[in-house]
């Protein structure tokens, strides 16, 4: 059965969401027959390399100001019980589109998990630009790719395509928003869910047989 994960390394809640389908993934019964597939979506394509205000600055940006703090704190707290560190009043977003060429790499490299992992913690803990070249390097290095793999395809091109036709299969699949899961190409569900739900999903895409075909992605 293929479980895709829709993501952006912005997106606090896909941080979360990662634990959750992380604990739900180790809960089903028939993990060993999953074929786990992350996927790239940009939450703010418009931004560039260089950061701007912070995650919760930019909050105030799309929802009453007054509202902010509250909502920052509903963050924290929902990462907090996943053991996660989540600083919105020092992460600065910025554009994940090379962020998440790596991450096609690492998939090739069969370290998609590991780097993604690394992205997350990096930006939404240690509060790092992951649109900074260097830093990307650097954190892939870490993670164990190899040094001059990750130079030359942050110097190219390599992989756009690959995060262009994730994206366009989110349109596909009626993604709009992350993290969401798709379950053999079915109705995106909420990547945020409490695992038993998520495994719950599982549980009745399992029971209905699985191995339905993807759906077509545009273009």
């Amino acid at each position: 059965m293929k479980i895709e994960i829709f993501s952006d390394v912005l997106c606090p809640w896909c941080y979360i969401g990662k634990r959750r389908i992380r604990a739900a993934l180790e809960a089903f019964a028939h993990r060993d027959r999953l074929e786990v597939v992350w996927r790239s979506f940009e939450l703010a394509p418009e931004l560039d390399r260089t950061p701007g205000v912070t995650a919760a600055q930019a909050m105030e940006q799309w929802m009453d100001p007054a509202a902010v703090p509250a909502r920052v704190r509903l963050i924290k707290d929902n990462g907090r019980q996943e053991g996660l560190e989540l600083n919105l009043e020092r992460s600065r977003p910025i554009s994940t589109f090379d962020a998440h060429r790596l991450s096609h790499l690492a998939a090739h490299r069969g370290q998609a998990d590991e780097i993604l992992e690394r992205l997350f913690h990096a930006y939404h803990t240690e509060a790092v630009n992951v649109a900074d070249h260097d830093v990307l390097a650097r954190l892939a290095v870490e993670e164990g790719l190899d040094a001059g793999e990750v130079r030359a395809l942050l110097d190219g091109d390599a992989y756009a395509d690959d995060v262009r036709a994730d994206e366009r299969r989110a349109r596909a699949l009626g993604v709009s928003g992350v993290p969401s899961v798709v379950v053999d190409g079915m109705c995106p569900v909420p990547g945020v869910m409490p695992p038993a739900e998520l495994a719950s999903v599982l549980e009745q895409a399992w029971a209905r047989g699985g191995g339905r075909a993807e759906a077509p992605v545009e273009g």
